[in-house]
């Protein structure tokens, strides 16, 4: 009976390939991250559960790097051809620090990834990692180039003392492509469209084992700097203070008291067009109490935000100050009927500040210049129901509803220069987008499942509904109404092989968009000009993408590997006139050690 669920499995992967497909790049990145992911849905309990004070000496056996780290609840799949998830699944239990890989592959593809540590006397691990991806681009789709290379380079320390774990890191980002994507005009195959991104981040981070007063401390610093002379410095510091599993006479409830406290500063400076800079500084304080017993719990609180913000540019007769205080609602409940339901809900909201590096990191294709301002999300309203079912069928699903203000999303540029010439800058060529802003409601229903139908094979699913309703714009520009995701991971030969399957998709956006054309003017130079029309209701086709990879143990030091990306070939578009990479096929060697 297992081996002919075996062969099904093995035939669900095959099968998947001709149904579903990826749409970029995948960094094929192993344990790149310094902090353990949040998963939405909980490991089978067979599993060893993270506990924040078990003992030292158990920590220091199983050393982590920590990093500040958002993990969305639905697949976050940036569409970008530099800019994406690591899809290639990992053998459980087998990570080594110490590992060199390499891998060549279809349109020019080159792949260099390492991570190195050694753990000196008194706890003390000192390590660094390194990160490669370089593409030729889309030869025979664009006249003009369209390579790509995205490169990190990192150093890190974690010390595992008595009473806490300190770790910092240290990281070199160079993001090297072009804007490539021009659809309203035709200039010549030699046109200079070269932006390129450099990033330097430290990051500090000290965790207690224990609960009391101090929980832990982070410190969080960024220096951006882009070949436009774009330049944007931020630093954060978070504190949390708490007193935890305080029990309230012979209930059976345990109380838990939380206080966070948060610094922020960003200044950003565009050296383009309107010149615009932006200056921010945001305090935030966030109480809470939670009363749990068993699995159920009542967590009441608030967030306070207090911002200072400064923004100016050449339009501007003088800076524009506003100083404004912020309070949120923080709730959430969980009834536990059974391990298998439970129901909750609950009420958030918060203030994030709009970075230019956040906005890369969404869409690489910015204009260096951009008015920034914070999104409010004024509230969150969200109820769902979770549970796992014989440690076989984990789920949990959810709507929501919320009012936000300054919603931020991305609007497709026209050109700058109507002068009747090809000889422009990079930029304008109608091929760059820029932030904008609106006000409004968004629902949102979203899910995730986890199927372990056998010890060697898991099965995942996720999916999101998001619809925004917008005061000014009828549309919101470049945000699916849909996307999901499926994915498999399967070993097998006494757990040698390992075979993995990611299927990512998305429904159609709605963007806008430019027609450019000549017209006779008799003032200018040339007799001629540039005049563009904007249509408003473009549309970005939807995409299914599918990924398929392996990775075969030949000695317990030397495996091979090979990952298939965007299978079906499909060159959709990312944002308007960004196609994709087709079909990509990439074999390497790892060697760990």
């Amino acid at each position: 009976m297992n081996r002919k669920i075996q062969l099904l499995s093995i035939l669900f992967l095959g099968v998947s390939s001709v149904a579903f497909s990826q749409i970029k790049e995948e960094k094929l990145v192993l344990n790149k991250k310094r902090e353990p992911e949040v998963k939405k849905i909980e490991k089978k309990k067979t599993s060893v559960e993270t506990i924040k004070n078990y003992p030292p000496e158990e920590k220091s056996q199983t050393p982590v790097r920590y990093t500040i780290t958002d993990v969305p609840a639905v697949s976050d799949f940036k569409t970008s051809t530099i800019q994406g998830e690591d899809v290639t699944p990992k053998f459980d239990g087998t990570a080594q620090n110490n590992y060199l890989q390499f891998g060549m592959g279809n349109y020019g593809k080159i792949l260099l990834d390492g991570n190195v540590s050694k753990t000196l006397e008194n706890k003390i691990e000192v390590g660094g990692d390194v990160h490669v991806l370089s593409t030729s681009g889309l030869k025979k789709d664009y006249d003009w180039k369209s390579k790509q290379t995205s490169a990190t380079f990192g150093a890190f320390l974690n010390s595992y003392g008595d009473k806490g774990k300190f770790n910092v890191n240290a990281e070199y980002g160079l993001n090297n492509y072009n804007y490539y994507g021009i659809y309203a005009l035709q200039p010549a195959a030699d046109v200079d469209l070269k932006q390129n991104v450099n990033q330097f981040k430290v990051n500090g981070y000290y965790d207690f084992y224990s609960n009391e007063i101090l929980n832990d401390v982070r410190v969080k610093s960024t220096f951006l700097k882009d070949h436009f002379d774009a330049q944007e410095n931020q630093v954060s510091i978070l504190a949390n203070f708490s007193k935890h599993a305080v029990e309230l006479g012979g209930s059976g409830i345990n109380l838990n008291a939380d206080l966070g406290v948060g610094l922020e500063a960003v200044k950003t400076d565009f050296a383009i067009r309107d010149k615009n800079s932006a200056n921010f500084f945001n305090t935030n304080l966030a109480p809470k109490v939670t009363f749990r017993k068993g699995d159920s719990y009542l967590m009441l609180g608030s967030s306070f935000s207090f911002l200072n913000a400064k923004n100016s540019n050449d339009l501007m007769a003088e800076k524009l100050k506003s100083n404004k205080t912020y309070w949120f609602p923080q709730a959430e409940f969980q009834f536990a009927a059974a391990k298998e339901f439970k129901f909750y809900g609950g009420v958030d909201g918060g203030l994030k500040l709009n970075t230019y590096g956040d906005l890369l990191q969404e869409n690489p294709f910015l204009l260096s210049d951009q008015y920034l301002k914070p999104t409010e999300t004024k509230y969150h309203f969200y109820v769902g129901l979770r549970g796992d079912i014989d440690e076989t069928f984990k789920y949990d699903f959810s709507a929501g509803y919320g009012k936000m203000r300054d919603i931020m999303f991305f609007k497709a540029n026209s050109i700058f220069d109507d002068v009747y010439s090809m000889n422009r800058s990079a930029y304008d060529f109608a091929n760059t987008f820029s932030a904008v802003y609106d006000d409004g409601n968004v629902s949102d229903i979203k899910g995730s499942i986890q199927y372990f139908p056998l010890e060697n094979l898991v099965l995942d699913g996720e999916l999101r509904f998001t619809k925004y309703n917008l005061k000014n714009y009828e549309n919101i520009y470049n945000v699916p109404l849909f996307n999901a995701s499926i994915g498999a991971k399967y070993t097998m030969l006494d757990k040698k092989l390992l075979l993995g399957f990611k299927g990512i998709f998305a429904s159609d956006r709605t963007t806008n968009s430019f027609s450019i054309e000549g017209v006779a003017d008799a003032q200018a130079p040339n007799g001629m000009i540039f005049r563009s029309l904007e249509n408003t209701d473009d549309k970005v086709g939807g995409y299914a993408d599918l990924n398929l990879s392996a990775e075969y143990k030949i000695h317990k030091n030397f495996s091979i590997f090979a990952l298939g990306n965007n299978l079906l070939s499909s060159k959709y578009q990312t944002y308007k006139g960004y196609k994709v990479l087709g079909a990509q096929i990439l074999g390497g060697v790892k060697i760990t050690f």
